[in-house]
């Protein structure tokens, strides 16, 4: 029997029928941004606004949809006038909300998220954004009682917390698989699957990798070294879906060149995302957003690839019924976390996240141009704003008071963050010119600066990831304190793979004590970064031959199960 129509064909019928159905048209103007189809999403948006101009919903879809094309000053010009139409819809709010992020206006995005929470107290989902866009602020302003909220939500099996940013919560393993799961139990109940697909019997393996990195972007930065060393490999087809548009960056050009074929699949519905993925016969298919923003569930949950892979990016369990295995290595994901992951865990005999190890760390600017006095130690810690929760301030601004004359350097975070934690500093006792903002810069720029710091010093819950990689290629040794969740390992995985287990501690009190220690002792900082450039030639974390064999290797055992007989089979 054929199946059912969607609910899209079904109101594309009903507005084909009665074409001045204003509801028809709101709600497939829905269904078409929910299939990711912007185009015609904004279309039936634009219809609803024929027949009723300046209606508060019809403008609502226009700005999701101008907000999904990357028309963030159109967007938020909907989404203001709808709000000022319908006032007291909570939705709108979150929307605006979400528009002011990426319009670059944060303080007003935080007030859209509180007001939107102002109206749905009640609403997990409301209060999950509020709380994730405040973190990012530093403005922790009811953050306990908001966190309580959103974890009360998630044990209550409520599916409206977002798994990316539940993973700045202080919560266990066990409570981000079910966040997670929760979340993914919505979208294939949702999602309708395509036709089963198998392994390919012989020829070379096809292997893809889903992202919206891919270009001048963290996962690209990561990966694209170790593609360069998968093109050659014989028995491999690296085939790289971007869902981010082109960049014009070296980065791009690389990943472009590494690749068999890299598929531009940028603003693509997610139906034909997944009909390109199994056009393309892929066998192996990697996750490299995940529950991240910009990522897209939707498409892997379609199950466009036999068997499909969790890596990299999205540093948890993703929960869902479609993800067959995670890849990560035995400090990351120690056995006794396996039961709070829904994947099969594959685990690769090194640290699980490669890194570009072509990279030059050119010469910086002098430290007075970096805003650096001339003198004392650089402690730095160059992670996301939304990462230095009041607890690892504290441990931060411990630090300080207890090495006389240095300084801490920050990325400078949206908004007003770096006035509010310069606030912070001031109320425990510490000048806040002590505490260094540095801008975000292109990638070389920032890894150059990485010269002038003397030690990283870690966040938790959620650890520093591409920055520890940046950190220790150049020269910087950090310092963390390895927690029971994946997010709160990799800083500890890296560690223990370059042999500096010593930079792995317990706890709070030993993360001070030995930053103070270093940092009074120039002789033992100059000697930890003698054995960290020793390391960083001598061990595996750099390795992008090897990883590339490893990776390889596991591809290739991982098939052969699935009745994969090689490239060279007849």
């Amino acid at each position: 029997m054929p199946n059912p129509p969607s609910q899209r064909e079904q109101l594309r019928a009903a507005v084909s029928r009665q074409p001045s159905d204003f509801i028809a048209w709101v709600m497939l103007a829905d269904a078409e941004l929910g299939e990711g189809d912007v185009g015609a999403g904004e279309a039936a948006a634009r219809r609803a606004l024929q027949l009723h101009p300046e209606h508060p919903e019809a403008l609502a879809r226009l700005g999701r949809a101008h907000w999904m094309q990357g028309r963030y000053d159109e967007a938020a010009t909907a989404l203001q006038r709808a709000c000022q139409l319908a006032p007291q819809h909570p939705g709108m709010a979150l929307w605006l909300g979400h528009v002011l992020e990426d319009a670059n206006q944060p303080e007003a995005a935080a007030e859209a998220y509180r007001r939107a929470h102002a109206l749905a107290p009640g609403e997990a989902y409301m209060a999950a954004q509020r709380l994730n866009w405040q973190r990012r602020l530093c403005d922790w302003r009811d953050l306990d009682s908001l966190s309580r909220q959103v974890r009360s939500a998630v044990a209550q099996g409520n599916p409206a917390v977002e798994p990316f940013a539940f993973l700045s919560e202080d919560a266990s393993a066990a409570e981000q698989l079910a966040c997670a799961r929760q979340r993914a139990q919505v979208l294939a109940q949702a999602i309708p699957q395509l036709p089963p697909s198998a392994v390919r019997q012989n020829g070379p393996l096809r292997v893809g990798f889903l992202s919206n990195g891919f270009g001048a972007h963290p996962t690209g930065l990561l990966t694209v070294a170790l593609f360069e060393q998968l093109r050659a490999h014989p028995q491999l087809q690296i085939h790289l879906f971007a869902l981010n548009r082109y960049d014009n960056s070296r980065i791009r050009q690389r990943l472009h060149d590494a690749a068999h074929t890299l598929h531009d699949v940028e603003g693509q519905p997610h139906s034909s995302i997944a009909n390109r993925i199994r056009e393309a016969g892929i066998d192996i298919l990697f996750d490299l957003r995940g529950w991240g923003g910009g990522g897209t569930p939707e498409v892997l949950a379609m199950r466009p690839a036999p068997v499909q892979i969790n890596w990299l990016a999205y540093p948890g369990t993703s929960g869902a019924p479609w993800i067959d295995h995670v890849l990560a290595d035995d400090f990351v994901l120690p056995a006794r976390l396996e039961p709070a992951f829904s994947e099969n865990v594959l685990r690769l005999p090194r640290a699980f996240q490669p890194s570009d190890n072509t990279r030059v760390v050119e010469q910086p600017p002098s430290r007075s141009d970096c805003g650096l006095p001339e003198q004392g130690v650089v402690l730095c810690c160059f992670n996301n704003s939304y990462k230095l929760n009041p607890r690892s301030v504290d441990r931060l601004l411990q630090v300080l008071k207890g090495v006389p004359g240095s300084v801490l350097w920050l990325l400078s975070g949206p908004g007003k963050a770096d006035e509010r934690l310069r606030e912070v500093a001031r109320q425990q006792g510490v000048e806040p010119t002590r505490l260094v903002f540095m801008r975000k810069l292109p990638h070389p720029q920032y890894l150059a600066r990485y010269r002038h710091a003397d030690l990283f010093l870690d966040t938790h819950p959620y650890n520093a990831h591409t920055t520890a990689s940046d950190a220790l290629w150049a020269g910087c040794p950090v310092l963390t304190a390895p927690g029971e969740t994946f997010a709160a390992r990799v800083a500890g995985s890296l560690n223990h793979h370059l042999g500096l287990a010593q930079m792995n501690v317990a706890d709070d009190r030993a993360f001070v004590a030995t930053a103070i220690a270093l940092g009074n002792d120039p002789m033992a900082l100059q000697a930890l970064r003698r054995k960290l450039a020793e390391a960083r030639e001598n061990t595996s974390l750099f390795d992008m031959r090897g990883f590339a064999q490893d990776l390889a290797t596991l591809l290739q055992q991982l098939a052969r199960e699935q009745g994969w007989q090689g490239a060279d089979a007849v």
